[in-house]
């Protein structure tokens, strides 16, 4: 066991004197304690080897020993092992091979949330709704969602079997896996004003923003009148994607500095001419979920007063992390800058205050507010209007207070509450800019 610590011992010493060569005698006490540390951190290594109540590998206690480290400087540096790194690695790139499925898990089983359009699963005829009760074979109960995720993505072009039960039927259902691109931008239009939902920065973002919006323009064209970018629960993602968004929607001007230990190192972005809504308003929500790259593009939209930020303070993380790759042993992410507004403003433990608070609410009618009301047209005797068209109810003139029955309104989805408050200022800001031009 010593000949062992001695040479570990050794080890330490020699990284330390490769980290810290010599410079001079101001620098020797800073030497010497870190030597210090180090035996202190190689004693335990050997103390934890030797007398632990279970064997632990050599490999799992030096990542371990890294993790802890790494994960005591701030909650977003981290070790990645080789694993996560790869994994890691697809959630930014936005593609892999797989089977092209929305997925959770439910009494054990997998079920499909929604299958992706124009993918192999959508091609053989799954459906939202569906359980996958075995993969090739092997019964999915006991495994997480994350291994059964895992099970089914695969090379593209390899095959697997899906078990699926629909409703009382149970059958298999043969699929070869695909390339599939994860979507992190989604589009609609509701009205005249397109909505656009970004999920999280990867890889494909700035192309999908572009994608939806030309989409929405050929759908809609001279009666479009803005647009919502949806940034809540976005967790961020790709700093130079935050760019490029923020960039679609700004004719010039910084968008984002990050600055970190070595003020040469200090980068600034901008915002080149060219903008993707030709000056239309745009209303951007946030909320607590929205971190990182989506506090980016709401920070720069909001100095320039390029959109309105409506919902609720954001997250608060203004730091950029670096991957740096270890070879075969996966990357660490490290805290490398913090990132400023144009304005010169640090988000972190800060956030991005919206121009205007909205809550997410449920609206509810009043009890008795339909009943109460009354118009002039209800009181007996009143005057017809000869410019209303169609002829007037037989009881419109002589029914009493109280005789109408009051029509409950039928269940319906719940109403996004912070969305609905967006369109009706876009709504208005239109109706406001019509009237001032006519």
């Amino acid at each position: 066991m010593h000949s062992y610590f001695k040479n570990f011992s050794v080890i330490l010493y020699a990284i330390a004197f490769i980290v810290f060569p010599l410079v001079g005698t101001a620098k020797e006490n800073d030497r010497s304690e870190t030597y210090r540390l180090l035996e202190l951190f190689g004693d335990v290594f050997e103390r934890v080897r030797a007398d632990y109540v279970e064997e632990v590998s050599d490999e799992n206690l030096i990542e371990a020993a890294v993790r802890g480290m790494l994960t005591d400087l701030d909650p977003h540096s981290a070790y990645l092992n080789q694993k996560h790194f790869q994994d890691m690695k697809i959630q930014t790139k936005g593609e892999f091979g797989g089977l092209g499925i929305e997925v959770t898990m439910e009494a054990g089983y997998v079920k499909v949330v929604s299958p992706i359009d124009d993918t192999p699963a959508f091609r053989a005829g799954i459906k939202a709704g569906d359980l996958i009760t075995h993969l090739d074979g092997d019964h999915v109960q006991g495994l997480t969602l994350s291994q059964a995720v895992e099970k089914m993505r695969g090379p593209i072009d390899s095959n697997i079997k899906l078990t699926v039960r629909r409703g009382t039927k149970s059958f298999d259902v043969p699929i070869t896996r695909d390339k599939i691109v994860i979507r992190s931008v989604r589009s609609r239009t509701e009205g005249n004003i397109g909505y656009l939902r970004i999920t999280s920065f990867s890889e494909q973002t700035e192309s999908g923003i572009n994608n939806a919006v030309d989409k929405i323009k050929n759908g809609l064209g001279d009666k479009l009148v803005g647009f919502v970018l949806d940034l809540r629960n976005n967790p961020g993602g790709l700093l130079d994607q935050a760019v490029m968004v923020s960039d679609a929607f700004l004719e010039e001007g910084e968008i984002v500095s990050t600055r970190g230990r070595v003020q040469e190192n200090a980068q600034r972005f901008h915002a080149s001419p060219g903008d993707v809504a030709n000056g239309l308003p745009v209303v951007v929500l946030i909320n607590g979920g929205s971190a990182s790259a989506s506090e980016i593009v709401a920070g720069a939209l909001q100095d320039h007063r390029r959109a309105v930020i409506l919902g609720k303070k954001s997250f608060g993380k203004g730091s950029v992390q670096t991957i740096i790759p270890l070879g075969r042993s996966g990357a660490i992410k490290l805290t490398t800058q913090r990132y400023f507004t144009p304005s010169g403003v640090s988000i972190q433990a800060r956030g991005i205050s919206p121009d205007i608070e909205v809550d997410q609410a449920r609206i509810e009618p009043l009890e008795g507010t339909r009943r109460d009301r009354r118009h002039e047209a209800d009181l007996r005797g009143a005057l017809q209007n000869d410019q209303l068209e169609g002829p007037k109810q037989e009881n419109d003139v002589d029914k009493k207070p109280g005789d109408a029955k009051v029509k409950v309104p039928l269940a319906s989805k719940p109403v996004d509450y912070q969305l609905a408050r967006a369109l009706d200022l876009l709504r208005g800001l239109a109706l406001y800019r019509n009237r001032i031009v006519n």
